[in-house]
């Protein structure tokens, strides 16, 4: 059902081919960028990897053209990308693998099975973002306390939490000030999300009046790479 249009001896390739094909990666990758924007963060640089990746990835498997040696330093090349790229989410690690994907179909000539794959799965992705599908009914957020070394904070909340919380997991323990101080960091949901003044009230009472930070939890937006 699907045929190249890479139909050329082994080591040949026409104009016309090349510049069909990266048309099509350019346009996939614009598509792809534009169905990962929609209800995301994201960055400019990240959005621009998207477009530019399929086409890049396209050229490269078309100059390799079964070329062990060529392979073996484009493998290395792509290593060393990873390497000196900053980690993004799991959504993010997967529109980059969407774009290389769509890239190497269309690096082999089948461009009508990447505008395929494109649709359908970009298709999926959209409905995703679109619903709330897999998202949790609980607003979860990130409480920052910090206390005196001379509290146990295994238990030195749990009459506060009780009250005023549903869960509480203590997530990251840190020393600062040179060790006089606790920096404890929890994953919380609220009973109800408009005592939380009251909930960091309290806190307050039991850790001297320390610094104390409720926020949401932040997720980075991959930067480009």
């Amino acid at each position: 059902m699907f045929t190249s249009v890479l139909n050329e001896a082994e080591g040949l390739m026409s104009v016309s081919s090349l510049l069909l094909c990266t048309g099509v990666s350019i346009a996939c990758g614009f598509m792809i960028a534009l169905i990962y924007m929609y209800r995301s963060h994201y960055t400019k640089n990240f959005v621009t990897a998207l477009v530019l990746l399929p086409a890049l990835v396209q050229v490269v498997i078309m100059i390799v053209n079964g070329n062990l040696g060529t392979s073996i330093a484009v493998m290395g090349a792509f290593a060393l990308l990873r390497f000196r790229s900053a980690p993004g989410n799991s959504k993010d690690m997967t529109a980059l693998f969407f774009s290389i994907v769509v890239g190497l179909a269309n690096g082999m000539g089948y461009l009508t099975f990447s505008i395929c794959i494109v649709a359908i799965v970009g298709l999926v992705f959209f409905l995703i973002n679109a619903t709330h599908f897999a998202e949790s009914g609980r607003k979860y957020k990130t409480l920052n306390v910090l206390i005196p070394e001379n509290l146990d904070y295994e238990d030195v909340f749990s009459e506060i939490f009780d009250q005023y919380l549903i869960s509480a997991e203590l997530v990251k323990v840190k020393t600062t000030d040179l060790g006089s101080m606790f920096e404890l960091s929890y994953e919380i949901v609220l009973k109800d999300p408009k005592k939380e003044k009251e909930l960091i009230d309290a806190i307050r009472c039991r850790n001297g009046n320390l610094t104390i930070t409720c926020s949401r939890p932040q997720s980075k937006p991959a930067e480009e790479l």
